[in-house]
């Protein structure tokens, strides 16, 4: 018998009545009522409640220990009474009353409760994190993540997938966002660079001859942190396959994702065939590329409405005319709304460093009209052609943005999210994939005015090869896709380039010279040349799948130990200063910025 405990501390039942147990645990809460002392002893498993007499000897000793202190204890089961019966608790029905204890483990004065999920300073909660995540609700986080990567393991098990790791030590590339580098102590004055993904490696796995790969990888970027984001490191689920066109990785990461997201929620899905959106479409329909298909707002152009001349809107008129858009978005039914909800919305544009939204009501009597500041701008010929092109309605808000286009898709993107949870529109109980599609090869560079990649630069470019217009990057498209769920990027991925030619004349268009591209991607190109199958993969985010299912807002809450948002870990003290000694053996001195 196990000298610390015959059973854990939610295994006990009425079954186990008048049964001599040991339980070992952390106290989780004590209740000193007078003449008994009632212990909440906690483990992994769950929580069982202990009872002491003060007639007992141990009484005193017990009443002075400190929560979060392990002990054993030795006691007898008992039923509790009816109206004591706590079915909040697996071990509700039952209470262990103690014989003797002993203590495992004491604790020194806490920083921060155990027996509650009460929000604290960040700073607090990542200097102690193995406090932190005794608490419940991120306890049972963590649990559901290591579930959930354990069933998707045997999901691409049955899948026909096999499981491969690859470097964690490889080289520089320039994959879209800052590297890791660790400097090489029998290579002096050289680096590896720790992998922002394994997305070389999967692509050699195929060309190596193996069909199906997989792994939980870890990914590390030099990033800043965002609420969807942890600086430094993720995991992701890692794939790629050999004779695949887009439609076979669509089908295989659709059956995963909604087992995955069944066996774990009770929330529905919004579809069980994901809708395919081209990128185009997206940003228009949307503002943005991460659509929350759950909000039922839509963003229409209206910029050819600024060329008529019964259209006397003259700021907007001015702007269109120096190349400006104009985008708008349709509140159903908000006739009604006072005024103030529609300049709250406006002075809300502003504070996001937009010039505002204008807006204007609907109204149908004898003739359509528009009722607000800038309604009187608009002909009933020039409303009705705005309500054919909206579907908007009498009685309906037009919500209307205008700038270059990159500021009026991401203010109307904002204010499409701003508006539905004003409005309460969004359902909270729905999961809404989708497949992002046709995303643009390049894209041209806003402060340098060059052309360069705008997803992955290994991609496969759309159509026949030889019928492709190189003397118009901007125009070809690539076999690019995304997963979005509820308005969050879950996953990149693409049908690779697997033809040398191809990828030289790809690279040259957005600046690099062969013997750069040699240099950057020798393994790659070098293993292209020698028989490559077509192939493509993806990589869904473990960290924000997790954060999805356990109805987390911040990555944070389901990563064991996280960095702040300054990539510190404040636990663990890192980064720290090396001694001279190391930095001497590596070749490196320290210089600091003035």
């Amino acid at each position: 018998m196990n000298k610390y405990r015959t059973h854990n501390c939610s295994e006990l039942r009425k079954k186990n009545s008048s049964q001599d147990i040991i339980l070992s645990g952390w106290i989780n809460k004590k209740r000193d009522h007078g003449n008994l002392l009632f212990i909440d002893l906690r483990d992994n498993y769950g929580i069982t409640q202990c009872i002491i007499d003060k007639s007992n000897s141990s009484f005193k000793e017990l009443e002075k220990i400190q929560l979060e202190s392990v002990i054993k204890i030795n006691g007898k089961v008992v039923e509790r009474s009816e109206e004591t019966i706590n079915l909040e608790l697996q071990t509700g029905e039952v209470e262990v009353n103690i014989d003797s204890f002993e203590v495992l483990g004491t604790c020194k004065e806490l920083p921060m409760p155990v027996f509650t999920d009460q929000e604290y300073a960040e700073e607090i909660r990542l200097k102690y994190r193995f406090l932190d995540l005794r608490r419940k609700k991120i306890h049972d986080n963590i649990i559901l993540r290591s579930k959930v990567i354990s069933f998707i393991r045997n999901e691409m098990f049955q899948l026909g997938f096999l499981e491969f790791q690859t470097p964690i030590l490889t080289s520089s590339s320039p994959e879209g966002a800052r590297d890791f580098l660790v400097p090489s102590r029998l290579n002096p004055g050289k680096f590896y660079a720790l992998p922002q993904a394994p997305q070389q490696f999967k692509q050699l796995i195929m060309v190596s001859g193996f069909d199906k790969y997989f792994q939980i990888a870890p990914c590390f970027r030099d990033e800043d942190a965002r609420a969807d984001r942890s600086p430094g490191e993720f995991y992701q689920l890692d794939l790629e396959m050999s004779f695949v066109e887009q439609e076979d990785i669509f089908e295989v990461v659709e059956k995963l994702i909604v087992n995955v997201f069944k066996k774990f929620s009770l929330k529905k899905l919004m579809h069980a065939k994901f809708p395919k959106i081209s990128y185009e479409e997206s940003m228009l329909k949307y503002g943005s590329d991460k659509p929350d298909l759950r909000n039922p707002l839509l963003i229409s152009d209206l910029t050819n409405i600024f060329s008529r001349e019964d259209v006397t809107f003259e700021i907007f008129k001015k702007l269109v005319k120096s190349g400006s858009k104009v985008r708008c978005i349709v509140t159903k039914n908000t006739k009604d709304k006072p005024r103030s909800f529609f300049d709250n919305i406006d002075k809300w544009a502003k504070d996001q460093g937009a010039s505002g939204l204008a807006y204007f009501t609907i109204e149908k009597d004898k003739q359509i009209s528009a009722k607000g500041p800038v309604g009187k701008f608009f002909s009933s010929a020039a409303l009705e052609e705005i309500m054919k092109i909206t579907g908007a309605n009498d009685g309906d808000s037009v919500f209307l943005a205008c700038g270059k286009i990159n500021e009026v898709e991401k203010i109307t993107s904002q204010a499409r999210d701003k508006i539905a949870n004003d409005l309460d529109l969004i359902d909270k109980n729905i999961f809404a994939f989708c497949w992002i599609v046709d995303y643009p090869m390049f894209e041209k560079d806003e402060i340098t005015n060059k052309i360069k990649f705008s997803h992955n630069p290994f991609s496969m470019p759309q159509g026949n090869i030889k019928d492709i217009n190189f003397d118009e990057p901007l125009n070809i498209k690539a076999y690019q896709y995304d997963i979005v769920c509820n308005g969050i990027e879950l996953s990149s991925g693409a049908i690779r380039n697997h033809i040398p030619e191809l990828m030289y004349k790809l690279f040259s268009i957005a600046g690099y010279e062969k013997t750069q591209v040699d240099e950057k991607f020798s393994g790659m190109i070098n293993a292209l040349s020698y028989g490559a199958p077509p192939h493509g993969g993806i990589a869904p985010g473990i960290d924000r799948i997790v954060m999805l299912l356990a109805n987390e807002k911040n990555i944070r809450e389901v990563t064991m130990f996280p960095m702040n948002q300054n990539a510190q870990d404040l636990m663990m003290n890192a980064p720290s200063n090396v001694n001279e000694e190391q930095l001497k053996e590596l070749g490196l001195a320290i210089k600091i910025k003035k």
